[in-house]
């Protein structure tokens, strides 16, 4: 593969469809970077569920406060406005549907919408964790991740082979070569990388990709 988006880019791509005063999930992995890239004149408000509503983009490098971390563990920073809370607080608010949208990375997509972002194999995460919860109690859910994986197999599936999150859960793909939209069981094609036609897409997918109009050029800037 010659060419594809990086995880700072399909974050960065994401984050343009987020609506300003939005309350939103970013999962572990890809989805972190997220919260780097508000587009100006818009402000989400960041939720994760060990406890923190309202943080913003991650620290500058050495000077991170390991009190202030997201579920990935990973340091964030916090803003005017920001509130602590107990995780079975935080989780109420997943459950009780208060979060406009959960942003999560993934092994396998299917068609029908169906999320596999946890495994039991060696090396996968090893228990779905509050992604089950997230997926079923978000108003929309999008997944960021690489269209193939390392060794070239389509992540996107007629059906998955892992475990599943969630059924019927995914509206939207971000993935390191387009953007799809799940309608009515089928991946929609909305945007691809200029340099693959949609036979090169096609190849890489695992399920056919419908076509409801013209397809857009997946433009980002070089991050």
């Amino acid at each position: 593969m010659t060419q594809k988006l990086t995880p700072t880019q399909m974050a960065w791509r994401a984050a343009q469809d987020i609506a300003d005063g939005a309350y939103v999930n970013l999962g572990i992995g890809f989805p972190e970077m997220v919260a780097k890239f508000q587009p100006p004149g818009r402000e989400a408000i960041f939720h994760t569920e060990n406890g923190i509503l309202g943080f913003g983009e991650a620290p500058a490098a050495g000077a991170e406060d390991w009190d202030l971390i997201n579920a990935g563990k990973k340091a964030v920073t916090i803003k005017p406005g920001t509130a602590f809370f107990h995780h079975a607080d935080s989780f109420a608010m997943v459950r009780g549907g208060h979060l406009d949208v959960a942003i999560l990375g993934a092994y396998e997509v299917a068609e029908t919408g169906d999320l596999a972002n946890w495994s039991t194999g060696p090396r996968g995460v090893p228990a779905v964790g509050g992604a089950m919860d997230l997926v079923h109690g978000a108003k929309t859910v999008a997944v960021i991740t690489d269209h193939v994986t390392k060794d070239g197999k389509p992540k996107l599936v007629q059906r998955c082979s892992l475990p599943l999150t969630g059924v019927g859960c995914v509206t939207r793909i971000y993935s390191s070569l387009a953007v799809i939209d799940i309608v009515d069981g089928h991946f929609v094609l909305r945007e691809k990388l200029a340099a693959f036609s949609v036979s090169d897409l096609q190849a890489l997918t695992g399920a056919t990709l419908h076509l409801d109009g013209a397809v857009a050029d997946l433009d980002v800037p070089a991050l």
